[in-house]
């Protein structure tokens, strides 16, 4: 073990906040984001591309969620459901399980006790820009699972075409993708190479062109080498970065945040608009703006939810009791709890503030919501909040599984709606007392949002120890080694 190892580090990062700062942590905006650089696309303009990058994927997601989509506990399709999948929408099997891979990891299907549903992301697609864009940012931060490094990779080859999977990157030397192939590069130094990634998008974001390859192979190699001088690490054997650089490239392309390289300049790469816009959004570390709310008494409980989400606290407590004024307390009660059911985890979040406005008429519907799992944790601490018990001591109430169960939904709200600072300032609410604890609990406690919340905390984590971390534990529940 070198000294990256996140054995025992702590989690607590930053002073402890009480458990209801945490729940709140999902809805903290910046009131005015920042505008982004001239020339980029608008939001629909750009959620167009990032449809039509995901149209297979959207595709068979919807397959699944009305035909024989079943895929097992460790979310693989099985042979059969593949042939089936590839005769009804015209695509080869090894389509399928790459376009199976985009769709799980960009948030349009979940995994829900062995099957496969439509996720929100997914019913949201025609009509929710934000939505899409979302979705395929969650696919750009993990473009090194959509794709992952195969020993013997051949840019632009069948290497990773057709593969059902590849080695996890981060697990060790003697991991292969098969017969045949000849052994990969240190795996810690393809872990290096992703973690340097950011770093050469960053630079073709600034540059606002085509670059060519040998300044970006450059730029690596001395990304690389302060890396392992940092770690005191020897340099590596060989000249593996080419390679592996041809592999980011070819890894970023696949998943639209660089252009396919012009023939007549093939020694050239630039990003997409997708992909600049991607950049410029990690960079200034906010989201995607959604339309400002006012007045949603006739709404849907969601739609008002999702407006009160850009409001602080006061405001959409006002904007709760207004809609709620407007309809019968009983309905108005069913209907955020059945908002509450879906899975969008912020919308379940604020579903339970709305209701902390009704007060005791709501107890009876919360009670009886407390023996379903994905309501249980918000509906006890609820309960306990009604009784007046202090909030942070009715985590007591919850067993383990429930706690860590919602923290992840809690990240997941926060990865989907909120800043990357506050993804990373929500580590500190786990109740585990070190970064591999959490992994563990949370690789085995069974939120279908697993994957995209460790790889948001890995994009978002500015420790590369606790990062790489993350991102193999991503890798082993996305391959259902959990």
């Amino acid at each position: 073990m070198t000294s990256r190892s996140p054995r025992d580090t702590p989690i607590r990062l930053v002073p402890r906040r009480p458990l209801t700062a945490a729940r709140r942590t999902a809805t903290t905006r910046r009131s005015r984001p920042p505008r982004p650089p001239e020339g980029t696309p608008s939001v629909p303009e750009l959620a167009r591309l990032a449809r039509a990058e995901l149209a297979d994927a959207v595709r068979l997601a919807r397959w699944a969620g009305t035909g024989p989509g079943t895929a097992g506990t460790t979310g693989i399709l099985p042979d059969t459901t593949v042939r089936l999948a590839a005769d009804d929408l015209g695509l080869t099997p090894g389509q399928i399980r790459t376009h199976w891979d985009r769709a799980r990891l960009a948030g349009l299907v979940e995994l829900h006790d062995g099957t496969a549903r439509p996720g929100w992301r997914l019913r949201a697609w025609d009509n929710d820009d934000t939505a899409v864009l979302r979705g395929w940012v969650a696919l750009f931060d993990a473009w090194s699972l959509a794709h992952p490094f195969l020993p013997g990779f051949l840019p632009g080859g069948e290497a990773g075409a057709d593969a059902d999977r590849g080695p996890d990157p981060e697990a060790g030397p003697d991991q292969t993708a098969g017969p045949g192939p000849a052994p990969g590069p240190d795996p810690a130094l393809v872990a290096e190479v992703i973690e340097a990634a950011p770093q050469l998008l960053s630079f073709l974001h600034l540059s606002n062109g085509p670059e060519p390859i040998d300044a970006l192979l450059d730029l690596l190699r001395q990304r690389v080498a302060e890396l392992r001088t940092e770690r005191h690490e020897p340099p590596a054997d060989g000249d593996p970065l080419p390679a592996l650089l041809d592999w980011t490239l070819e890894a970023a392309t696949l998943v639209g945040a660089l252009r396919p390289r012009d023939p007549l300049r093939p020694d050239e790469v630039a990003l997409t608009a997708l992909g600049s816009w991607a950049v410029w959004v990690k960079l200034e570390q906010i989201c995607v703006a959604a339309q400002g709310p006012a007045g949603h008494m006739e709404q849907s409980a969601e739609t008002m939810l999702r407006a009160c989400s850009r409001l602080s606290p006061g405001p959409a407590r006002a904007e709760y009791r207004a809609w709620l004024a407007a309809r019968p307390v009983a309905l108005a009660v069913a209907e955020l709890l059945d908002t509450a059911r879906g899975d969008d985890a912020l919308l379940r979040g604020l579903a339970f503030e709305a209701l902390r406005v009704v007060g005791d008429p709501a107890e009876a519907a919360v009670r009886a919501v407390v023996a379903e799992p994905t309501l249980r944790p918000y509906a006890v601490l609820w309960l306990a909040e009604l009784d007046g018990g202090d909030p942070d001591t009715a985590t007591g109430l919850l067993t383990r599984e429930e706690a860590t169960w919602l923290w992840v939904d809690t990240a997941a709200a926060v990865a989907d709606h909120g800043e990357d600072h506050l993804l990373v300032s929500h580590l500190e609410t786990a109740v585990q007392g070190s970064v591999p604890g959490l992994l563990e609990e949370v690789r085995n406690v069974g939120h279908p949002r697993t994957v995209q919340v460790l790889v948001a905390l890995a994009a978002a984590h500015p420790d590369p120890a606790l990062a790489k971390a993350m991102r193999r534990a991503a890798f082993q529940v996305h391959n259902g080694e959990a």
